[in-house]
């Protein structure tokens, strides 16, 4: 079962109510997605934590192969 876009951002905001998200399906199907988070949350923390956090927002969606969302790439950091 494919996941909608509407309900990636609304996993992130979530987690991140202030932050710009931006979601594009990179596949037009639903499974392949592109995701930039920027939040002050991120200010001092390596990329690592930063995309750890967004992943812990997404409660599961990516956990294995039954996971609704195949592929996410992932861009975070700080406002300038």
């Amino acid at each position: 079962m494919a996941i909608q876009a509407q309900e990636i951002e609304d996993l992130i905001r979530a987690s991140f109510p202030l932050a710009k998200i931006t979601i594009t399906d990179l596949a037009g199907d639903g499974n392949h997605y592109a995701a930039e988070v920027i939040d002050e949350s991120f200010r001092g923390k390596n990329r690592v934590q930063q995309q750890r956090a967004v992943y812990a927002a997404l409660k599961g969606k990516m956990d294995g192969a039954n996971g609704q969302l195949h592929a996410l790439a992932l861009t975070t950091k700080a406002p300038e």
